[in-house]
C-alpha cells in the first residue's frame, strides 16, 4: 500500500517579527479610536485556594469632546487586600503590558525567536518567543510567548510576565505570570478581551498566591452608535 507523504512543514516569513509589529501598529491606531470598559479584580488566596483579600476597580476609557483619551473611574476602588500593596508598576502593567501591543516603535526593545506553529482557538498560528533586549531602569517590559495568526499576523494570545521583578534590601515588588486573550472585535483587528493570572509570588516573608482578572468590554468606536460584542 502506498502512503501519502506528510505535508512539508510550513516556514514562517523571514521578517515575521516586523510583519507582526506592523500589524500591531495598525491595531493600536485602530484601538485608540475606541472607548471601552476595563474591570480589574485581584485576589489574595490562602493555602486552600480561598479568597483572603480582594481588590476591585472598574474604569472607562473615554474621549473628551476634543478627542483626548482619558480614564474615568467608576465609583471608588474596593481594596480589601491583606498582604499585598498595589504599586505604580502594577498599574503600569495593567495599562500597558497585559494588553501589550508590540508596535514598530517598541519592537527594537525586544528580541524574538520562532518557536513553531500551533492551532489556538481554531486559528492557525505562528509562535514567537519575545524577550527584552535589555532591562532599562524605570521601564516595564514583556517576557513570554505570543501566538500570531498566519494570515494577517494578528496577536491571538500571549502568555508571559511583566519584568523586571523588583527586589531591594527593604522591599519586594513581584509580578505574576499571565495570559491575555484577544478576539477580532471589528472583523479585522484583534483587541484584548480578557487577561487572567493565577500564580504564587515568592516573597522573602513567604509565598503568596494571587489571582488576577482583567476584562476589556463595551468596545465602541468614538462617535459610533453601535457597541462591539465579543462572540
Amino acid at each position: 500500500m502506498l502512503l501519502a507523504a506528510p505535508a512539508p512543514a510550513q516556514e514562517p516569513p523571514a521578517n515575521l517579527a516586523k510583519l507582526v509589529a506592523h500589524r500591531e501598529t495598525e491595531t493600536e491606531t485602530e484601538r485608540n479610536e475606541y472607548t471601552y470598559r476595563q474591570g480589574v479584580t485581584i485576589e489574595e488566596l490562602d493555602d486552600h485556594g480561598g479568597a483572603r483579600g480582594q481588590y476591585r476597580e472598574a474604569r472607562d476609557v473615554i474621549f473628551s469632546p476634543r478627542h483626548d483619551r482619558t480614564e474615568q473611574m467608576l465609583g471608588n476602588p474596593s481594596n480589601g487586600l491583606k498582604n499585598l500593596i498595589l504599586t505604580e508598576e502594577d498599574y503600569q502593567d495593567i495599562r500597558n503590558i497585559q494588553p501589550l501591543v508590540l508596535t514598530e516603535d517598541r519592537l527594537w526593545n525586544y528580541e524574538t525567536k520562532f518557536r513553531g506553529d500551533e492551532t489556538v482557538d481554531e486559528v492557525d498560528c505562528w509562535v514567537l518567543q519575545v524577550r527584552p533586549r535589555q532591562i532599562l531602569q524605570g521601564q516595564r517590559f514583556f517576557d513570554g510567548m505570543i501566538w500570531v495568526d498566519k494570515k494577517e499576523y494578528n496577536i491571538v494570545r500571549m502568555e508571559g510576565q511583566a519584568v523586571p521583578q523588583i527586589r531591594t534590601t527593604k522591599t519586594e515588588n513581584l509580578f505574576p505570570r499571565f495570559t491575555t486573550i484577544r478576539k477580532p472585535l471589528d472583523g479585522k483587528h484583534w483587541f484584548p478581551v480578557y487577561t487572567h493570572a493565577d500564580d504564587t509570588l515568592q516573597f522573602r516573608t513567604g509565598p503568596q498566591r494571587i489571582r488576577l482578572r482583567i476584562a476589556y468590554s463595551n468596545y465602541k468606536r468614538f462617535g459610533a452608535e453601535s457597541t462591539l460584542i465579543v462572540k
